[in-house]
C-alpha cells in the first residue's frame, strides 16, 4: 500500500491562520490568509517546516515592534 501526502497545509501561529501552503514540483508555495503574513504571499519554500518558520518569524517581528 502506498502512502500519500497531502498537497496543501494550513499554517497556524498562536491560533491564527497565517496561510495555506500548497505542494508543487519545486516545494511549497505560501498563500496568506491574514494581512500580517502578506509579505510571504507567493513565496516558495523547500519544506512545510521552512514555511512555518518564516511565518513564525513574521509574527515574532510584529510582536517586537513598539505599538
Amino acid at each position: 500500500m502506498s502512502q500519500t501526502q497531502s498537497n496543501a497545509y494550513i499554517i497556524e501561529i498562536q491560533d491564527r491562520a497565517a496561510g495555506i501552503i500548497t505542494r508543487d514540483e519545486r516545494g511549497f508555495r505560501f498563500f496568506s490568509s491574514e494581512r500580517l503574513f502578506d509579505s510571504l504571499e507567493g513565496r516558495q519554500f523547500r519544506s512545510a517546516r521552512e514555511a512555518e518558520r518564516a511565518a513564525r518569524a513574521v509574527f515574532s517581528e510584529r510582536n517586537r515592534r513598539p505599538s
